[in-house]
């Protein structure tokens, strides 16, 4: 069961970067535990969609992109690669700021220069032989890191339990909540990374017979995971920092430095070490997606070791460094938020093609979708939709303004 773990927790680790972590603390500090909710149902969509693609991935002859083409027609398969790519380059600069941020609080320095070294460090690691393997073992124990680091921030923070548990199940959507809710959706809800997780399983080289063993060794876990530590996130930043930080929320500084009190200066490194974790776990994941379903997409192959996917992968760390390097007079939350909030754009395309395949009675077989998965996908697309419209609602008001 131990080895069949990974394909997930690179698709959680996607997840749960730095757009997530700054989301749910702007969350926490702004409405307390109104919105947790949101990770709650988040989750629970992203599961659903995360199986139909291991799913997929195990029961289809070549990668999900080649599936579609055969299936769908290749103009469909190279709008999924294209459009796939156009969502990690968004992430990759919530990732790009979210490195150099992280190491700046934990080393102190300027958080560009960290970025720079930290996506030289994710090439090096990218283009190591047997580069999976070690992407999954890296990845597995930054999120270990990541998962012990927000559990203590949580217990020390000592959040209203009750408050939490009444978060979670009532849904309240808090007046001018505007892109906020949409980057939490967009993050915990990522259509982009349940598209990748058919590519994971076939890298490991799973076949269907490991699908019941892999479901609750890896996709239950993996998806989870990144779930949770959201939710306690922001429970801690409500505990901790409601009210603070003016009118957009707490800041990560703000919040790095929650646990002082308790701890002294450990206390805020604490934060910072898991805070580069969910960054540079989630840089990996995200310029390997890219780079492969870049690749896929024009028909070029879809292996790690493959040079055309090595240069999508350059080519997603060089736009994110690019972007934090020429936006560095700007707030880097605001502008993780506005990334992550973008993601959402493209994501309905990557559902509806995920669901098409999933009920396709001759490529699925015995794991073909039964009707409440079918039901549940359906939510998942009616919520990604509707994250669509907040997202141009919102901004279409904010340029009526200018």
């Amino acid at each position: 069961m131990l080895k069949l773990m990974g394909p997930a927790f690179i698709v959680g680790a996607w997840q749960f970067g730095p757009g997530n972590l700054v989301s749910a603390v702007q969350a926490g500090s702004l409405y307390t535990y109104d919105l947790i909710w949101v990770i709650v149902l988040s989750t629970v969509l992203m599961l659903v969609f995360a199986d139909m693609s291991v799913r997929i991935g195990i029961s289809s002859r070549g990668s999900v992109v080649t599936t579609i083409k055969e299936t769908l027609g290749k103009p469909t398969g190279v709008a999924a690669g294209l459009g796939v790519f156009g969502i990690t380059l968004c992430f990759s600069v919530g990732n790009a700021v979210g490195t150099g941020l992280g190491l700046s609080l934990v080393l102190g320095g300027n958080p560009v220069i960290w970025t720079i070294a930290c996506s030289v460090l994710v090439v090096a690691i990218l283009f190591t032989r047997s580069a999976y393997k070690v992407i999954e073992k890296l990845v597995l124990a930054i999120v270990a890191l990541m998962a012990a680091a927000f559990i203590v921030t949580a217990i020390v923070t000592k959040p209203d339990w009750m408050g939490v548990a009444e978060g979670a199940v009532v849904p309240t959507v808090p007046h001018g909540v505007g892109l906020l809710i949409v980057a939490l959706v967009g993050t915990n809800f990522s259509l982009n990374a349940a598209f990748y997780a058919g590519y994971a399983s076939r890298e490991r080289g799973l076949r269907p017979a490991d699908y019941r063993d892999t479901t609750f060794a890896d996709t239950i876990p993996g998806i989870l995971a990144p779930g949770l530590m959201t939710a306690l996130v922001i429970a801690a930043a409500a505990a901790t920092l409601a009210g603070q930080g003016g009118p957009a929320g707490a800041t990560i500084e703000q919040f790095s430095a929650v646990l002082e009190p308790v701890a002294g200066e450990i206390g805020r490194t604490i934060f910072a070490l898991g805070f580069f974790g969910a960054a540079l776990s989630a840089m990996i994941a995200n310029a390997t997606a890219g780079g492969t379903l870049l690749a896929d997409g024009l028909g070029l192959g879809n292996q790690i070791a493959s040079s055309r996917v090595r240069i999508g992968i350059v080519g997603v760390l060089t736009f994110g460094a690019s972007v934090t390097i020429l936006a560095s007079g700007t707030s880097p939350v605001q502008l993780i938020i506005v990334a992550q909030a973008m993601t959402v754009l493209i994501a309905p395309l990557l559902g509806v093609l995920l669901v098409i395949l999933a009920n396709n009675r001759r490529l699925m077989g015995a794991l073909r979708n039964h009707w409440w998965q079918n039901v549940l996908a359906a939510v998942g697309l009616v919520t990604i939709i509707a994250m669509c419209y907040q997202l141009i609602d919102t901004v279409t008001t904010m340029l009526a303004t200018l």
